[in-house]
């Protein structure tokens, strides 16, 4: 259920803003999301698995306290990651 290096490093390169960026909001929004949908995954077949839906719901609100940063800060990167990632909202 957890990203991989290999994964995270794929992330950080594609959403970094400068060559040694790792935090951004953007780079962590798309760790998130990673995290996100593979623990959605999970939970399809795992229904009774209550902690990682307790785990799921903090990440969930993570990323959506990140996006309401970054929308306040800078909307068209807010735009741009959420066409990228395809996340509604």
């Amino acid at each position: 259920m957890s990203i991989t290096a290999e994964r995270k490093t794929e992330l950080i390169q594609e959403f970094k803003q400068s060559e040694s960026d790792t935090g951004s909001p953007q780079v962590q929004i798309a760790v998130l999301t990673h995290r996100i949908v593979t623990l959605t995954e999970h939970l399809k077949t795992h229904k009774k698995d209550h902690a990682s839906r307790r785990g799921l719901l903090g990440l969930v609100s993570r990323r959506r306290r990140l996006l309401d940063y970054l929308k306040q800060t800078q909307s068209s990167a807010y735009k741009e990651i959420i066409e990228k990632l395809s996340i509604r909202k």
